[in-house]
C-alpha cells in the first residue's frame, strides 16, 4: 500500500505562512512545538543574502511566549556585515504579536582540512538499531511527533534524564523544500528538553524558554541524533543539553533554558 506523502511544515499564504496542524506541540493544543517555528527561522536566515559563502555556527531563538497555530511571518535583516563573519538576525510573528527573536553567526567557509579534529565522543548506534518512539500517552489529534517527525530511542529511558535518539522531519518545510541541515538540527534540537525530561510530565512543566545551537561542520543526511541530558534546581530552573550527531559522528551541541513549576 503507498504511504501517503507528508504535507509541509508551513504553507505560503499571502506574505505569511500557515502552519500545518501537525506543528502542533504537546504543552498546549493550540500552541505549535518549538521545534516547528525554529526551522522555519533557521531557513529564513540561510536565505538572507549573501549566504552562499558562509555558514552558521550558532543559532539562538528566543520565544517570547507560546506560538500559535495559524499564520506566521517572518522578518530578518543583516545585522553585522563582514568578510569573515556576519550576524544575521530574524523576527516571527503571530499576527501581530512578536512570538519568537533569532539571531545567527554565520562564518565564511574555507579549505582548510588540517582543523579537522576526532574528540573522543562515542558515536550513536544508528537509527536502524532503534524502535520509533511510539506516541506519548493521553495526546491526541495531529501532532509535530509522530506525524512530522520520528523519533528513534536508542539509548538511555524516557523519564531518565538522559536519552539517546535519532529524529528525521517527515515532509518538506515549505511545498517543493526540503529541509535544509540546519533546519533538520534546529528542529531536532528542540526535543532535548522533552526526550530527556527527568521530572514527571503529568505532575511539572519543564517549557524552555530558548533554544541555542552550536555547530562546528554541517550535519549530513536526514538523521539527527541527540545525546541529550536535563537538570533541574531547586529554584524552578532547568537546563537541557545534548551533543547533536549524524549518522557520520557529532557535528555541535545544543542547549535550552527551561522554566520549571507545578503544573
Amino acid at each position: 500500500m503507498a504511504v501517503a506523502p507528508v504535507p509541509a511544515l508551513f504553507e505560503p499564504a499571502g506574505g505569511a505562512f500557515a502552519a500545518a496542524a501537525s506543528t502542533r506541540g504537546p504543552w498546549d493544543p493550540r500552541m505549535m512545538h518549538g521545534g516547528a517555528p525554529s526551522a522555519l527561522l533557521a531557513h529564513a536566515l540561510e536565505q538572507l543574502q549573501p549566504a552562499g559563502e558562509f555558514a552558521v555556527s550558532r543559532l539562538t531563538i528566543e520565544f517570547l511566549g507560546g506560538v500559535p497555530l495559524g499564520d506566521v511571518s517572518v522578518q530578518t535583516s543583516l545585522a553585522k556585515p563582514g568578510k569573515r563573519f556576519q550576524i544575521v538576525d530574524a523576527t516571527l510573528h503571530a499576527g501581530e504579536r512578536l512570538a519568537c527573536l533569532a539571531r545567527a553567526v554565520r562564518l565564511r567557509r574555507a579549505d582548510v582540512p588540517d582543523a579537522a579534529t576526532s574528540p573522543e565522543i562515542a558515536p550513536l548506534p544508528p537509527p536502524d538499531d532503534g524502535e520509533p518512539l511510539p506516541r506519548f500517552a493521553g495526546l491526541e489529534g495531529e501532532l509535530f511527533h509522530p506525524d512530522a517527525t520520528e523519533i528513534r530511542l536508542v539509548g538511555g529511558r524516557i523519564g531518565s534524564g538522559h536519552t539517546l535518539t535519532w529524529i528525521r522531519l517527515r515532509g518538506p518545510l515549505l511545498p517543493g523544500v526540503p529541509p535544509s541541515p540546519l533546519a533538520r538540527a534546529a528542529a531536532a534540537a528542540d526535543f532535548a528538553n522533552g526526550l530527556s525530561w527527568i521530572l514527571p510530565f503529568k505532575e511539572w512543566l519543564f517549557v524552555n524558554t530558548e533554544l541555542t545551537v552550536h555547530l562546528h561542520r554541517e550535519p549530513a543526511g536526514e538523521w539527527i541524533g541527540l545525546d541529550a541530558r536535563t537538570l533541574t534546581g531547586a529554584t524552578g530552573i532547568g537546563v537541557s543539553s545534548a551533543v547533536l550527531h549524524d549518522t557520520g559522528g557529532p557535528f555541535g551541541v545544543c542547549a535550552q533554558s527551561l522554566f520549571v513549576e507545578r503544573r
